[in-house]
């Protein structure tokens, strides 16, 4: 139990009616979660109204509620009225669960392409270090022995101070977190103490949710402009969005770069010839961090993960890994040793011929993937997309645009397409409009579209086309979740010599897209 009082002093109470100075079970913003005794704090959503939901909350146990409109008919409820709800139950939980990030070095990686990649990347650079880590993402929340598969990119703000709370419990000491631009705009990461901040990339997404990209990059941007002088932000020059929040911040800053040259770190001699990247990295500059002091010099690092965003990726990882003193030793083997996210341009199959899964969300993801693939060696390349359902016709313009735009660099005249009917929930699903846009610009680049109603004919069509040293991409994001089991499954039956322990070894560890 806690006294009420000991939450509200962490927010703004307007106006308070039937104030009693409870003791208080605990905190709720889904009414079929309360319990007895607990604070229903009521979220105005897109789609639904917390404050609609207060007497199932009631029936539930709620002792008080947190609104933004008073509530008439609940007089005896004690209610306390806020501006903004969520930004309300964030600095309540965090009160609630006594300040955990406070507790933690906390990294949080924002950009429209890379976060999963960037954060999975900074995490294995701290657990070769033998630090005790967490890491909360797209894919998983982990620490410990615990892991789990996630809803959202960003937790809503309650559950991430619990999240926390209990990785400070477990004496992790190190916490990497992937942070949406939803999560920023909607408060989700209100009163987390990040240490260490990163904007590697903007481009085009989740535009009709923010009205803008002016407000899409505001609503990113933000993690960096709000950083502290004690903290420290990593910025990509080669993104001019990145660059231009030098300026912005009042964090210490460690830039770097892999095309332009500038920065404190550089990207030099960069090999993508197998897929899988070489390069070197130069500190140009001296900079100190707690007992670490870095002299100007040049180290090798090779990737296990394959394509080209992966050494943006990576650029942000060792810089992060840097800021937390770890040697460069470490870093090297950390990095040597990760073997890449699932869906994240990944190598599920590598033997006659190569199969790529790729989340191919967006127009720059889309850019950054086909590059890599121009600057491999291949024969053929057989690109199985899934068309991205309920993201709007212009993602979808877009998402084509970059197909078109990469055709002709990598000799494409056909897109195998589908809408992968009976692998998307409803609020995945392609609508009419959003194939019809796709269909139309690959008609007027003079592009074949195959397309399918289910995803495993159109793999079907690629496997069995697909000849010695081409390969196959399985392309899209909810649409393809399931693409490399689909994939695995058919090899798997048309080529029974094979070793299945070998063959279905990509999907050992893998959250999404199981069947």
């Amino acid at each position: 139990m806690v006294k009420l009082t000991e939450l509200l002093a962490s927010i703004h109470v307007l106006e308070a009616w039937n104030d009693k100075g409870l003791d208080i079970h605990g905190l709720a913003y889904n009414s079929r979660n309360v319990r007895q005794g607990d604070v229903f704090v009521c979220i105005k959503g897109f789609k639904t109204d917390g404050h609609a939901y207060i007497a199932e909350a009631v029936k539930n146990g709620a002792a008080a509620i947190v609104v933004e409109d008073y509530q008439e008919g609940w007089e005896d409820l004690p209610q306390y009225r806020v501006v903004d709800s969520r930004q309300s139950l964030a600095a309540m939980s965090d009160a609630y669960y006594n300040h955990p990030s406070r507790s933690l070095k906390t990294i949080g990686i924002t950009a429209t392409n890379g976060k999963t990649t960037t954060s999975f990347m900074t995490d294995a650079i701290l657990e070769e270090h033998n630090l005790k880590t967490g890491l909360i993402g797209t894919v998983v929340v982990k620490y410990g022995n615990y892991s789990e598969p996630t809803k959202l990119t960003t937790p809503e703000s309650l559950d991430l101070h619990h999240y926390f709370a209990r990785m400070r419990d477990q004496d992790v000491s190190h916490v990497t977190m992937e942070v949406s631009s939803s999560a920023l705009d909607l408060s989700r990461v209100g009163s987390v103490d990040f240490d260490i901040v990163t904007l590697n990339n903007i481009s085009r997404e989740h535009i009709d949710l923010h009205g803008s990209f002016e407000e899409y990059f505001n609503s990113k941007a933000s993690l960096i402009r709000n950083a502290g002088a004690d903290k420290w932000a990593i910025l990509n020059l080669d993104d001019a969005y990145s660059a231009s929040l030098i300026e912005e911040t009042k964090a210490k800053l460690l830039t770097f770069s892999v095309e332009t040259g500038d920065g404190d770190l550089i990207c030099k001699d960069l090999d993508l010839s197998t897929g899988r990247a070489k390069f070197k990295v130069e500190i140009r500059k001296p900079f100190e961090v707690g007992n670490t002091a870095y002299e100007p010099q040049e180290f090798t690092i090779e990737l296990s993960t394959p394509g080209y965003h992966s050494v943006y990726n990576s650029m942000v990882a060792i810089a992060a890994g840097l800021l937390n003193e770890v040697p460069i030793q470490t870093i090297q083997k950390g990095l040597k040793g990760f073997g890449g996210v699932e869906r994240r341009f990944e190598m599920v199959f590598e033997d006659d011929f190569k199969i790529l899964d790729d989340h191919f969300a967006n127009y720059g993801n889309i850019n950054v993937t086909l590059s890599t693939l121009e600057q491999m060696d291949y024969a053929n390349l057989k690109l199985v997309y899934a068309i991205r359902g309920s993201r709007g016709v212009t993602v979808n313009r877009e998402n084509a645009k970059a197909i078109v735009e990469w055709a002709p660099k990598l000799g494409l005249t056909e897109v195998i397409a589908t809408v992968s009917h009976s692998h998307v929930s409803e609020k995945d699903a392609v609508k009419e409009e959003e194939l019809r846009v796709f269909q139309e610009m690959m008609g007027e680049a003079g592009i074949r579209v195959d397309l399918y109603k289910e995803l495993d004919d159109a793999i079907h069509h690629a496997l069995s086309e697909v000849e010695k040293e081409d390969v196959v991409l399985l392309a899209g994001c909810q649409g393809m979740d399931p693409g490399a089991q689909i994939a695995l499954e058919q090899l798997n039956k048309t080529r029974p010599e094979m070793d299945e322990e070998k063959l279905f070894k990509p999907l050992k560890n893998r959250v999404a897209g199981i069947l």
